[in-house]
């Protein structure tokens, strides 16, 4: 007799809130030519987060702007700068920290108006182009830098960049490293390695050190897992760049659900929101449009 594994759970989205035709620019882009050539690129939102009231601060790369969304889905633009801002999160004290493909880490003041740099090399050599971020709980700043890297040329990096100022560099062979987040226990960072189509597991040793670095699951497709967050029991939603999905993983690399756009397929990144943590936030950059999906029937 042949059993067979119950299908992973489709979970639909709906529209939260599109960018307002205002801002949406049909300008040629330097961004837009590297990395999405011959396509018309208004905008490319990314970098989800939310802040302590309920506001959605995302960013939009080619165009060196950082927007703030209320919970009724109204933008507010908050800086535009001299930058290609790509990863975005808020720390429990309130403080904005981006990865700017340009620039480095930075730091966004709303108030002002403002950027100003926090880590813009290492050694004296420029990143390659830093993508994503995650915050831990002691404050200590992971982030990745991609650049152009890929299967043809796997020397992306990760980097930890502790509360003293010491600078760690995790891994140094990255296919293309994007969205990263930690464990609950904080024992284990996971990274999207995009044009590996693969998520990277990286147990930490004792000395904080990575080792036995392994791929926790494999995708499919034209691109591949982009922005990732992980929830309280430490389910991994994946956001895919090309597959119109988020997918949701088990701590045992289970694929136990999958979360549809209705809108574009580049689901590039993610945020858990609201009060109860039951709402999941998907950047749809293509189309401009942030999506949010009901990710409390995952314990129904």
């Amino acid at each position: 007799m042949m059993y067979l594994e119950a299908p992973p759970r489709l979970i639909e989205t709906q529209i939260f809130s599109a960018m307002p035709a205002e801002f949406r620019r049909s300008v040629r882009s330097e961004w837009a030519d590297a990395n999405r050539p011959g396509a018309p690129t208004d905008s490319f939102i990314e970098g989800p987060s939310f802040d302590a009231s309920g506001n959605l601060y995302i960013v939009d790369i080619p165009f060196g702007r950082i927007f703030r969304i209320s919970p009724d889905g109204k933008w507010t633009l908050v800086v535009e700068y001299d930058g290609w801002p790509n990863g975005l999160k808020i720390d429990a004290n309130g403080r904005i920290l981006v990865a700017d493909y340009m620039h480095g880490l930075m730091e966004c003041d709303a108030r002002a108006g403002k950027m100003r740099p926090i880590l813009t090399a290492r050694n004296s050599e420029s990143f390659k182009g830093c993508n994503d971020l995650h915050l831990a709980g002691n404050g200590d700043i992971y982030f990745t830098d991609q650049g152009q890297t890929g299967l043809h040329d796997p020397t992306g990096r990760v980097f930890r960049l502790r509360t003293s100022g010491q600078l760690d560099c995790l891994i140094n062979n990255g296919i293309s490293p994007n969205g990263l987040v930690l464990d609950p226990s904080e024992s284990v960072l996971f990274i999207a390695m995009t044009r590996d189509n693969a998520v990277w597991r990286a147990p930490f040793m004792t000395d904080g050190s990575v080792s036995k670095v392994g791929r926790f699951c494999s995708l499919f497709g034209p691109s591949g897992p982009d922005g990732m967050t992980m929830d309280a029991k430490g389910r991994l939603f994946v956001g895919h760049a090309s597959l119109g999905h988020v997918f949701v993983f088990a701590p045992n690399g289970e694929l136990i659900a999958r979360i549809k756009s209705c809108a574009g397929g580049a689901c590039t990144n993610v945020a858990i929101g609201r009060v109860k943590r039951d709402k999941l936030y998907i950047t749809e950059s293509v189309t401009g449009t942030v999506l949010v999906a009901d990710i409390g029937a995952l314990d129904g």
